[in-house]
């Protein structure tokens, strides 16, 4: 008897702990099948849309994805939708946007209390 686990669907499961590496067999060594690995499953999972908020973005060419929900069409990471520098980027642009905007504020009281 075949000690490989049925899935839902009936097919049977090939790899368990390598996944989409498996494909490589024994091949090129571990650290370069991890890596493989990592890399592809970040690559082909769906992400959050940021225009509808549905989890339907799929990566459509190197950094370029696209909402198969909405049709919106962006520039991101080469694995991801976003990666940590423009994350901290948007931090960093947000800080000053809340900074200017509460300047502002300060200003509009000022001018109603001299009026």
């Amino acid at each position: 008897m075949s000690k490989r686990k049925v899935t839902k669907k009936g097919a049977k499961k090939k790899t368990k702990k390598v996944g989409i590496a498996g494909k490589f067999g024994s091949r090129y060594g571990k650290r370069v099948r991890d890596s493989y690995k990592d890399v592809m499953e970040k690559q082909t999972s769906r992400y959050k849309c940021p225009r509808c908020g549905k989890r339907k973005v799929k990566r459509v060419g190197y950094a370029i994805w696209e909402c198969t929900s909405c049709g919106y069409k962006f520039a991101g990471g080469a694995y991801t939708p976003s990666t940590e520098m423009g994350r901290a980027a948007l931090r960093v642009v947000g800080a000053h946007l809340r900074g200017l905007e509460a300047i502002s504020e300060i200003e509009q009281a000022e001018e109603k209390e001299g009026e």
